[in-house]
């Protein structure tokens, strides 16, 4: 019989060790571009959907106002994007890609394509862990709901 309640066979520790790995492939293919991998979250975010508002932002990526705030400033600094107050609705901030990122687009994403390719996941399997951790995500937020 599996011991279950040993780390190695932990769901949630074998999640973590992919993210952090990801996250460190990632890393080291941004920054050269000198963004990290929460800034490139909120740059697919808003090459989807520009003009987003920092609720939107905020929701799109489950981040909350006191992370995404610095974020977007730091990248407001460094000219990828602009935040501008809505005119109906001043209360409304809305964050807009500015020429480097729609610039700099293609090549950041074949950048990480060929880093991700390097990694011998074929497109069966990356939908199948797609499919899989969406699940498991919905799963989790409705039991978080609860």
């Amino acid at each position: 019989m599996k011991d279950f309640l040993t780390l190695d066979n932990q769901l949630c520790f074998a999640i973590y060790e992919a993210s952090s790995q990801f996250t460190k492939l990632y890393a080291k293919v941004l920054h050269p571009f000198g963004i990290t991998y929460p800034q490139y979250l909120v740059l697919l975010a808003l090459w989807e959907k520009d003009g987003l508002t920092v609720k939107e932002l905020g929701e799109r990526l489950n981040l909350g106002t006191g992370t995404l705030t610095p974020m977007i400033k730091r990248m407001e600094a460094n000219g990828w994007v602009k935040k501008e107050r809505n005119t109906i609705d001043e209360r409304k901030v809305c964050v807009f890609l500015l020429p480097k990122a729609f610039e700099g687009k293609d090549a950041i994403n074949q950048s990480i394509a060929t880093e991700v390719n390097s990694c011998n996941i074929e497109l069966a399997e990356y939908e199948q862990i797609m499919s899989q951790l969406n699940i498991l995500r919905d799963k989790l937020v409705n039991r978080n709901r609860r």
